[in-house]
This record gives structure tokens, sequence and C-alpha cells, in this order.
């Protein structure tokens, strides 16, 4: 369906604002920076603010939502003959490979992360949203592949791929926090990826493979 004149206001009302607090918080750092004045900058009530994002840290993390079911998407999208972990390695090499800014890699993600990194409460904020990805990635591959409610299995694959995805973006962020070019850090990541399938297990590469409709 086509938007409407309504809806298209408020997700241009709801992006400015998510602007005006990301360049303040920029400038100024997460803590440094009130909800009253993000909503003096952008012209606009603490009220209204506060519609669109339930929390401060929701404004700087506004992108999080697309994240969530980040692992369990390319699980889900993954062809026949392809198990999960093999799909999500798939498709991180190929984000670094294309040096995407959707992993980090673009100049601007060294200012990023160092606001996260002086500011506890994002912290924890992008823990409990690696938890929901995790959490979500267990759920598919419950479905996927008709585990029993008590089966712990399910669990402990989705925290070993759930860490393959958090160690890439560690050092991705570790990285570009030190001034280094995008391209430069793709290379290495690369290589890591490499060493990260190494490490796991048959058992975790041949999980959940998907067969032949």
């Amino acid at each position: 369906m086509a938007e409407g004149l309504r809806e298209r206001k408020k997700r241009q009302t709801r992006q400015y604002i998510s602007d005006v607090a990301t360049g303040l918080f920029l400038e100024r750092g997460f803590e440094a920076v009130t909800v009253a004045e993000i909503a003096e900058a952008a012209n606009v009530s603490v009220n209204t603010v506060y519609n669109y994002f339930p929390a401060k840290e929701d404004l700087f993390l506004d992108r999080s939502a697309g994240m969530v079911d980040r692992l369990a998407r390319w699980v889900r999208g993954r062809p026949e003959g392809e198990s999960a972990a093999v799909a999500v390695l798939r498709e991180l090499r190929e984000e670094v490979e294309s040096v995407s800014p959707r992993v980090g890699l673009f100049a601007g993600y060294a200012s990023f992360m160092t606001v996260v990194e002086e500011a506890p409460a994002l912290r924890s904020r992008l823990w409990a949203i690696a938890q929901e990805v995790q959490g979500n990635l267990e759920q598919v591959l419950r479905e996927e592949t008709g585990a029993a409610d008590g089966d712990e299995l399910p669990y402990l694959m989705a925290g070993q791929i759930s860490w393959v995805h958090g160690a890439v973006m560690a050092v991705i962020g570790r990285e570009m926090v030190k001034g280094r070019k995008p391209a430069e850090v793709s290379r290495e990541v690369l290589a890591l990826l490499d060493d990260i399938e190494d490490l796991l297990s048959e058992k975790v590469l041949n999980y959940a493979v998907r067969g032949v409709e």
C-alpha cells in the first residue's frame, strides 16, 4: 500500500528528531545531552519526542529495530543444502567484502562507537539487543528443526552462531575507532571469518541444513 500523507509526515518527523539527537550526541556525548535539549533543538515538545522514542537510548539506536531479526532472517532465507551457521558466515562475508555500512564499515562509525563506549546506558542497550537477536535466532532454529521445548540444542547453536556475528562486529568496531580505513578493516575481517569458521565444530557447521522442498 502507498504511504499516506499522515504516515509520511510522522516518519519524517521521527527521522528529523533522530537526526537532531544524533548530531547532539556526537558533538557532546550521550550523557551530556538531555531529552529537553533535543526537543528544543528539534522545535518539538518533550512529549512529542517520547511519543516517537520511548527511551533516550532509542534516539541514538533508532535503527536497531532492523537488526533484531537479522540472523533469523538470514537463516530463514538460506538456500537448499545450506546450514544455519554457513548461511550466517556467507552473509557476513558478503557484507564485509562489499565494505557495507550495515556492518560498520564507513568513516562515521568511529564517532558512533566512541559515543557508545562512553555511555554505559548505550552499552547495556546493545547487550539487550544482542540477546534479542539470539532469542529470535533460537526460535527459528526450533521451528525449522522441530526441536522439543526441553531441547537445549537450538539455544546452544544460536549462541554459537550469535558469537560469530558478535565477534565480527566487535572487531570492526574496535578497528574503526582507531581511525582505520574501512577497506583495510574489510580485508582483515575477511581473514578473521576464515579463522572463525575453522574454530566452529562440524556439528555447528552442519546443524539445521535446509533440505529439498
